[in-house]
């Protein structure tokens, strides 16, 4: 699934969709950029309840991912993917536009 450039894979949307079937309360993942971290500029993931009048909204299943427009500028052509492998779980986010990141795997810069 694609909008404005940024795509959600099946195991993303997948895990995203089981942790929102676990609070009710909550019925979206927030993707954001923020100033910070190693590299410069960091991912940020939070459970939310409702979205932003500039949010764009991507949905896959019974997944729902949004991304307010500050940070689409940062992730434009980015793939949001879940990984579980041996180092362990967490959703990762290959980035384009990045040109260095660190190995926290959540810093990157532009």
């Amino acid at each position: 699934m694609t909008t404005e450039n940024i795509t959600l894979t099946d195991a993303a949307a997948k895990r995203i969709a089981t942790i929102l079937a676990k609070d009710s309360a909550k019925n979206a993942l927030r993707v954001s950029v923020e100033g910070g971290g190693c590299s410069g500029f960091s991912y940020k993931f939070d459970l939310v309840d409702a979205g932003l009048e500039d949010d764009i909204v991507l949905e896959k299943g019974s997944a729902r991912v949004l991304i307010d427009s500050m940070s689409l500028v940062y992730m434009d052509g980015s793939e949001i993917d879940f990984v579980d492998d041996l180092m362990g779980q967490s959703f990762q986010i290959r980035n384009p536009n990045a040109v260095a990141s660190c190995g926290c795997g959540t810093s990157f810069a532009i």
